[in-house]
Parts: structure tokens; sequence; C-alpha cells
């Protein structure tokens, strides 16, 4: 398995367990939710008895409705603040997987391999964060025939602004590969997404089943 795939890896995993330590408190905010939601249901009817009565059914039960997607828009913005939770912990596990320079530049190896192999081109650009450029610019030329013999990939001039990783295109940028943090973690994000959400809030949650079992 290489560098690239190892990442990949650990960041789903990362999610995972993230998951699980929110899952219980999840858990107890639907409870409070639900609860006082049901309160004020049962004062609502009481208070509303006698209006249901003189409405009909219909109108009862638009009230009803108009509570529970009340109800459903409180559970998603629980769930959203776990998900970009857990999103926010990535990133901090990112930021200490750069801040290790040797395993780091084995997986931005890695990076510009994949993306000098996608690109059917022998003249390729890099582009890096200032951080990264100063620092490889140096042993650039021993990198690039490491990773991508053959082909011939010069640093941009401009730096990127982003976490990590390197973005490669053809010298004409018809074709791009980004290969930065940023750009794998959006590619990432709705299996990660799927994994937080079924960690984090199994069933009972979707549109319309606010109330289910």
């Amino acid at each position: 398995m290489n560098q690239v795939q190892e990442l990949e890896k650990a960041i789903l995993a990362r999610a995972e367990r993230l998951a699980g330590e929110y899952r219980e408190r999840a858990e107890r905010s639907r409870d409070n939710i639900l609860r006082e939601a049901a309160e004020r249901l049962r004062l609502r009817e009481q208070r509303e008895e006698s209006i249901a009565k003189a409405l009909g059914e219909r109108t009862f039960r638009q009230q009803v409705q108009a509570s529970e997607l009340k109800l459903q828009s409180q559970l998603d913005r629980v769930r959203w603040n776990l998900v970009t939770d857990v999103e926010r912990r990535l990133r901090e596990r990112m930021q200490t997987f750069v801040a290790d320079e040797a395993s780091y530049d084995e997986t931005l190896k890695a990076y510009l391999g994949q993306a000098a192999a996608a690109i059917e081109s022998d003249e390729l650009v890099a582009e890096l964060t200032r951080k990264d450029r100063d620092r490889l610019q140096p042993r650039w030329e021993a990198i690039v025939a490491e990773a991508a013999p053959g082909k011939t990939i010069r640093l941009a001039e401009e730096a990127m602004e982003c976490l990590g990783g390197v973005r490669v295109s053809s010298s004409d940028e018809r074709i791009r590969v980004d290969n930065t943090f940023e750009g794998r973690l959006e590619r990432l994000r709705p299996r990660i997404q799927q994994i937080i959400l079924e960690r984090l809030l199994p069933g009972g949650l979707e549109t319309g089943n606010v109330f289910g079992g």
C-alpha cells in the first residue's frame, strides 16, 4: 500500500473513530429535542383542542407537520455541527502530518508521481505552498527524477494557498490533477460524511421519519 492509500485510509479511520466519540452526544441531543418537542406538542394540543375541532382534521394536521419540520431543522443543525467538527479535526490531523517532513515528503512524491502518470504530457508544472516550494526547490530535480522518471516538471512561480500537497497541470493548463489535501478531502468528503452519519445518527433522523422508532 503506497503513501497515498495509507493517508486516505488514515483519514477514513480517523473519521470513524471521531464519529464514535460523538455518537453518544448526538443521541443525547436527539432525546432532548424529541422530549422537548413532545412536551410542546402536548401543551399545544391542550390549548388548541377546541380550535382543532372547529378547523377540522386538515388544519390540525398542518400544525403537527409544521412542528415536525421545525424539529427536523433542529436535528439537521445538530447533525451538521457534528459533521463540521469531525472535518475540523481531520484538518488538525493533516496539519500534524505536514509537520512530519519525512513522511510528508514521501507523500508529496507519491502525489507527484500519481499526477504525472495521469497526465499524458512530458512537460508539466507543479504548484506547491510557499513553504514547500522554498524548502524543496534546492532538490526539486532529484525529487522529480525519483517520483516521475522521464517527465519534466517545473515549479510554478506562484505559490498555492492551501494546507499542503501538490497540484500538477500540463504546460498548456488544459489538464490538471489536484492532489492538495483540500482537493483530496473534497473528493473524499461524500464517503467521510457517509461514515460520520452512519456512526453518529443511525436511523430515525431522516426527513419524514423524525418520530419513527
